[in-house]
């Protein structure tokens, strides 16, 4: 892991420590107590620079952060976002890794970029449809608050995780997305509680992450191809 943080580049050194510091003051200044939540943000910035970087570390990091903010989610009784996270987000992760470890470019620690292919896209559509339509009525019956925004969520979420498993470019877009339906999530949540504030803080950091991850992973792909 020490190997991998040295690789870090000083612009993707300040990115991760900035985004680490917003997230620490966000919940600090908020007074909520929330730092189980906190820590889990922290765990997930963390994997998205990496994962930004290709190494599958961060998809490792990822698994770590499903079953932790699952867990949570639990013991918080929001029981649509365990359910999420521990039986979609966690299990594609873990497809991930294994994909990412047998694809690595030169013997490098960076993942080989794959371009998406037509079979693929239709693959991952129709994944998302079934996956969406599922969890919109499992949502609905565990009286989802937000309900249309939620099962948005969980639309993007997976077509980014699927994304990510077939090591394209566009899983960043994908998460970008999902990243600016929780920040109105949370923004909505906020509007009543003020102590949901940081959450959309922590979103907006991941958005910024996902948009360096975009651009990142089109550099990667470029030198590839070269």
């Amino acid at each position: 892991m020490l190997n991998e943080f040295r690789d870090l580049t000083p612009g993707e050194r300040r990115l991760w420590l900035f985004s680490m510091a917003v997230i620490v003051a966000s919940f600090a200044l908020s007074g909520a107590g929330d730092w189980l939540s906190a820590i889990a943000s922290l765990i997930d910035v963390t994997a998205l620079i990496f994962v930004a970087k290709g190494y599958v570390l961060g998809q490792v990091l990822t698994v770590v952060f499903a079953a932790f903010y699952g867990v949570i989610s639990f013991f918080f009784r929001y029981y649509g976002e365990m359910i999420t996270y521990m039986c979609m987000t966690a299990p594609i992760a873990v497809m991930a890794v294994v994909s990412w470890l047998r694809h690595p470019y030169k013997g490098s620690r960076e993942v080989t970029v794959q371009d998406v292919n037509r079979r693929q896209v239709v693959t991952l559509t129709l994944w998302a449809v079934v996956t969406t339509a599922a969890f919109y009525f499992i949502l609905r019956a565990l009286g989802t608050a937000n309900l249309v925004v939620s099962t948005i969520s969980v639309a993007t979420s997976f077509v980014a995780s699927y994304l990510t498993f077939l090591r394209s470019p566009y899983y960043a877009l994908a998460y970008a997305a999902n990243d600016v339906v929780l920040i109105i999530l949370w923004v909505l949540a906020a509007i009543t509680e003020l102590s949901c504030l940081p959450m959309v803080l922590c979103f907006v950091m991941f958005l910024i992450n996902d948009l360096y991850g975009f651009i990142n992973w089109q550099r990667m792909r470029a030198r590839q191809r070269a």
